[in-house]
């Protein structure tokens, strides 16, 4: 494999904050970037060289961005399957084009991990309402139904106690869905793999993260756990990884049962908001770990160097003024995404750094508070994200 050198340009399908802050990074080390996105006025519109303005199918859009482009890859998963075979044909595309086929429908997904022995909790194929009334039924605890295709934060999920709630539940999805089995949880956790298209491996330290209503809240880097569970979710991943072929980054979230047992949740190959305050906590950040890992450069030193905490901004209507009592605490640091504001919608986040994980916990919940948009981190339990 020969590496893709700095001066090339990259292009992303996909224009969001994802593809706004990996820009920020492939600048930095000399790369041009042009995103597919069907916002002329995306988030990362402001610091790429151009935005092909098309919808995620249009596969002569995507074709455009790969031939200017030296390198694709992805900040979304709901690009549609043609067009990126069709940007696939003029530049290689990392991740694989499979990877997304298989991470973009829930019920594949879960399937693959199962049929290779990973770890994951109870589920059941639901085509239909009448199908997930008796997959709650045969599962026999609380469940949550989740749309197989499509929804993240939380979107495109309902729960479900009893096979009544679940026959409604599934009318109101109003498509295919997998029925998953609520667990009883210790704690939520994420890991970030890099493998390179040479076969080079890197692993960042896992997150520990907390969610409310299906949004990620909080996070923290290191993760707090025992060791024990730190390896065993870095050599999980890991696997996952390598069984992935992947050529990229990806993240993996899991869930640590109460009893001890690991789970695998979902797959992420692309950056993930549970690693956004990576590029505070370690040596390389997860949007310049994508660079490297998508050009065939080394890998970037995933040690640790400091503590830091994550909390995600939601859209509230709040003034900008009143960013600055955020930034008031020590060791903080603001991230905006550049989006118009709508309740509940991710407009950004704060990084708070500190001696440690708990110090700067409590430092990045201070900075939230501040700006009265602090509900308080979700808890582990028995619920799946």
């Amino acid at each position: 494999m020969s590496a893709i050198a700095p001066g090339a340009t990259i292009g992303i399908l996909g224009g969001g904050q994802l593809a706004r802050m990996t820009a920020l990074a492939a600048r930095s080390m000399g790369y041009g970037i042009r995103v597919l996105d069907p916002d002329r006025s995306c988030a990362a519109a402001p610091v790429v060289d151009e935005v092909v303005a098309a919808a995620f199918d249009d596969e002569d859009a995507a074709a455009r961005l790969a031939r200017g482009s030296a390198v694709v890859t992805f900040d979304v998963e709901r690009i549609g399957a043609r067009a990126v075979l069709a940007a696939a044909r003029h530049a290689p595309v990392r991740p694989h084009p499979a990877s997304f086929a298989l991470v973009g429908d829930r019920l594949v997904q879960k399937t693959w991990l199962a049929e290779r022995g990973f770890p994951v909790g109870p589920f059941e194929r639901a085509d239909d309402p009448e199908a997930a009334a008796r997959a709650v039924e045969r599962l026999g605890r609380p469940c949550r139904l989740k749309a197989r295709r499509g929804g993240y934060d939380g979107r495109s999920q309902a729960h479900a106690r009893t096979p009544g709630e679940a026959l409604l539940a599934a009318r109101a999805l109003a498509g295919p869905a997998v029925v998953e089995q609520e667990l009883a949880l210790e704690a939520e956790l994420s890991v970030l793999v890099a493998r390179s298209p040479s076969g080079a491996v890197a692993v960042h330290p896992p997150a520990r993260n907390w969610a409310r209503a299906g949004v990620l809240d909080v996070s923290v880097l290191p993760s707090t756990l025992p060791a024990p569970v730190e390896r065993a979710a870095r050599d999980l991943s890991v696997a996952i990884a390598e069984a992935f072929s992947l050529e990229g980054i990806l993240v993996v979230e899991l869930f640590l049962e109460e009893g001890g047992r690991l789970l695998v949740n979902e797959l992420a190959p692309r950056p993930h908001n549970t690693y956004h305050h990576a590029d505070a906590a370690c040596a390389t950040g997860q949007f310049e770990q994508l660079v490297r890992a998508i050009c065939d450069l080394p890998l970037g030193d995933t040690s640790l160097v400091r503590p830091a905490a994550l909390a995600n901004l939601l859209g509230t209507g709040r003034k900008p003024a009143a960013f600055q009592e955020a930034l008031r605490v020590p060791g903080t640091r603001l991230h905006l995404y550049g989006k118009v504001e709508r309740p509940g919608r991710k407009i950004g986040h704060l990084v708070s750094t500190a001696e440690t994980p708990e110090a700067a916990l409590a430092r990045v919940r201070l900075a939230r508070a501040s700006l009265g948009a602090d509900a308080g981190a979700g808890t582990p339990g028995a619920r799946v994200a």
